[in-house]
């Protein structure tokens, strides 16, 4: 009798532990996975604090809601569906306070993010092969493609180019080296390996970088620690009807207390698509990236991440330009280490190294040209080496972040024309194009927050030291500049704060200013066609650092159902970077009509919008709208600036039925004809056009889901306004991909 009780009470005993465990939630930092301690918390009645590792205790109730909040991270409330998917994966990730509350969008890939992210993807976003193509997913966002399928150039209200910060886990970055940014930095990006990505909006997040017009941090998947030892895994495969794609990605790893060593790859191939009409569009690609990463806990207190992707592109078709992508090789180290103090004041340190290697080359051997004149080839490499150090200070309601960075940017790179007909046939040319010219940034930066009732006031500084020069110039370069070395100091400011009225509004108004000087192509390049009209360029050492004054106000509108928000701006950008026509320079190739040379204009000024509004209409179904539109105007020649995307709406519903298993999601796009465009640069207005799109996932198991979509359902002949032209001289744009047809199928292997 005595073994009985004995044997029952064990079972007792068991199961409330079991149950115990399977109530139990860890609060983590979505970017350190450091367990938050200290949060209050609110669910069903009762109370409590989170410990040292960041866990709290519920059970759970259908129709209760969780509520939390602290100091450093905020507050905010989880819905009876997000605390039961809570539950399911032990643990709620949270953003500190300092990211949200400036004009941010935060995107969560792989990581949920609950009701802190303002838009997820889809299954096809995480397996695309290019980092700035998911952007276009984002109301404001629209790409510069020069590519049917690769390279998309990222450019956000209006902003392109270098006056967007680039990251990767808020220090790496890239630099393209193709003159023509065939690999602009978010191309380096690999979207399956990226938990969420942050798009902070104007000169306010000064801790980064230069964030001129915006800074894109793509963060990366955080070490997984767990207490026993772990195999974890996922395969990823799809294929797409229209241009035959295939893309497949994976990783496998080990995980324990200590340590999270994960290997990571994945591969794409597409050919020629059909667009609309029918027509054929050159979008040959192949594309594969792998890695590994490795995560070490030195102590309760430390943590050491490690990191290595090579990044690989081969035989890529440009329509748009003189030549194709024949091979691009890029390695991306990264060192990064964590260090919580906790002392009175001082609570954190962190310090990040990095280097990125580019190897780029580039021909117009597989081109179709008749008659054929003359074979081009570029070979072209770039180096990045940096690194970033920041401490944070926490008194009373005031919080201090402050650091310093470094980044040493190189290009070099040489053009070889080889005339096989006409009277210069036999004869071979080399063009120095980027002179071996070198760019250093090196910074102090600094923000100041300070939470008083209802109300966080935030102060952001910086102050950065720009040195460039060349270490290999032309004759033909040095016969118009007679002095190619620079120093230049750039100051940024931004304040702002938000208010909450009552509680379900919110308020913020910001106003920023940040000066940036030329990048190596505005300084450095040397009579090379990269614009968006077939004259050639030449780069300006001396040109003047353009200067953003922007005031943001942002409202939102939140309830347990509802999330609405605008985001409104205005910029008045002085001594904006731009190109004019010069008559007295002679381009390198007969066939261009003349050279541009970069100069300041006077000033240029922009302002527009973007609203997003998201719906519960039942437990089951969601909606979301979202609208975004830019004006942009150059005030000196009183006419629109160039490459200005047009108002874009977007609409989508989805579901989730069947205990989360049925994920039906049916997306409408319309946008709106361009009518604003530059004849200084000879842009073309662009056709209004409407979208849709299914989506439709199924989840089978814990193991296996798949997802089937048909993208553009009713076979709309499109292009955006950004599209380059197929042809300069005649300038018909890169038509969009018709119907398409794709499945893709994922296996969560361990």
């Amino acid at each position: 009798m005595k073994h009985q009780i004995l044997i029952i009470l064990l079972i007792a005993m068991t199961t409330g532990l079991n149950n115990t465990f399977a109530q139990n939630i860890q609060l983590l930092d979505v970017n350190t996975r450091q367990a938050i301690d200290g949060a209050s918390w609110q669910y069903d009645g009762k109370t409590g604090i989170t410990d040292s590792r960041g866990s709290l205790n519920i059970e759970y109730k259908a129709d209760a809601s969780l509520s939390i909040s602290h100091l450093n991270y905020g507050a905010w409330q989880l819905t009876p569906a997000e605390v039961k998917k809570a539950l399911e994966t032990k643990t709620i990730f949270r953003e500190e306070t300092c990211h949200s509350l400036m004009p941010v969008t935060i995107v969560a890939l792989h990581t949920p993010l609950s009701s802190q992210a303002t838009l997820s993807l889809n299954t096809r976003d995480r397996l695309a092969h290019d980092g700035g193509d998911i952007l276009n997913s984002i109301e404001g966002f629209s790409s510069i493609r020069k590519s049917g399928a690769y390279g998309s150039d990222p450019v956000f209200r209006g902003f392109k180019s270098d006056q967007l910060n680039i990251i990767i886990n808020g220090a790496q970055t890239a630099t393209a080296a193709c003159p023509n940014r065939m690999d602009p930095p978010s191309s380096q990006v690999a979207p399956n390996m990226i938990s969420h990505i942050e798009i902070q909006k104007g000169p306010h997040s000064l801790r980064y970088g230069n964030s001129f017009g915006a800074t894109i941090n793509y963060i990366p998947l955080a070490p997984r620690y767990s207490d026993k030892q772990r195999i974890y895994g996922r395969i990823t495969g799809s294929f797409e009807t229209n241009g035959e794609v295939i893309r497949n990605e994976g990783v496998v790893g080990i995980t324990g207390k200590r340590y999270d060593l994960g290997i990571f790859g994945s591969f794409a191939k597409g050919s020629n698509y059909t667009d609309g009409d029918g027509n054929s569009v050159a979008a040959r690609f192949s594309r594969a990236s792998a890695g590994a990463s490795l995560g070490i806990k030195i102590s309760e207190k430390q943590n050491l991440n490690l990191s290595a992707t090579r990044n690989f592109a081969r035989d890529t078709d440009f329509p748009t330009l003189p030549m194709d992508l024949r091979s691009d090789d890029t390695w991306l180290l990264n060192a990064r280490h964590n260090l919580n103090i906790n002392r009175d004041v001082l609570k954190s340190w962190n310090t990040a190294l990095y280097a990125s290697l580019v190897d780029h080359k580039m021909d117009n051997l597989l081109k179709t040209i008749d008659p054929r004149m003359m074979n081009a080839s570029t070979p072209a490499n770039t180096r990045v080496f940096g690194g970033r150090t920041e401490g944070r200070w926490l008194s009373g309601n005031s919080g201090v972040f402050a650091g310093a960075d470094l980044r040493i940017e190189n290009a070099s790179g040489e053009r070889k024309r080889e005339f096989i007909a006409g009277p210069n046939a036999g004869k071979v040319f080399f063009d120095n194009v980027w002179q071996n010219g070198t760019i250093s940034k090196s910074a102090i930066f600094a923000e100041y927050q300070k939470t008083l009732t209802g109300i966080t006031l935030i102060v952001s500084a910086r102050l950065e030291l720009n040195q460039s020069g060349i270490n290999d110039e032309a004759v033909e370069f040095s016969n118009i500049y007679e002095n190619t070395a620079e120093t230049q100091l750039n100051p940024a400011l931004s304040g702002g704060g938000v208010k909450n009225i009552g509680n379900n509004f919110s308020a913020g108004l910001w106003l920023g200013s940040a000066k940036r000087s030329g990048s190596m192509t505005e300084r450095f390049i040397n009579y090379f066609p990269v614009g968006q009209d077939a004259y050639e360029l030449l780069g300006n050492p001396n040109i003047k650092p353009e200067t953003n004054n922007q005031a943001d106000f942002n409202l939102s509108y939140k309830t347990a159902k509802t999330i609405v928000s605008l985001d409104v701006f205005a910029s008045v950008i002085n001594h904006y970077i731009s190109s004019v026509i010069d008559t007295n320079l002679t381009p390198r190739f007969p066939t261009s009509p003349g050279v541009r040379k970069y100069v300041n204009i006077d000033k240029a000024f922009k302002t527009g919008f973007e609203m997003s509004w998201k719906q519960s209409l039942t437990a089951h179904i969601q909606q979301r709208l979202s609208v975004a539109y830019t004006y942009g105007q150059n005030t000196e020649i009183k006419e629109p600036l160039p490459e200005i995307a047009p108002m874009d709406f977007r609409y989508s519903v989805s579901g989730s039925f069947f205990k989360d298993k049925l994920h039906p999601s049916i997306s409408l796009r319309h946008v709106l004809m361009q009518q604003r465009t530059s004849a200084e640069f000879g842009e073309n207005e662009s056709p209004a056009f409407t979208l849709a799109d299914i989506t439709v996932s199924w989840k089978f198991n814990k193991v296996l889901s798949a997802t089937a979509g048909v993208q553009n359902l009713f076979d709309v002949a499109y292009y955006e306004h950004l599209n380059r032209p197929v042809s300069r001289t005649m300038p018909k744009p890169i038509y969009a991909p018709g119907r398409n047809f794709s499945i893709a199928v994922t296996a969560d292997l361990f």
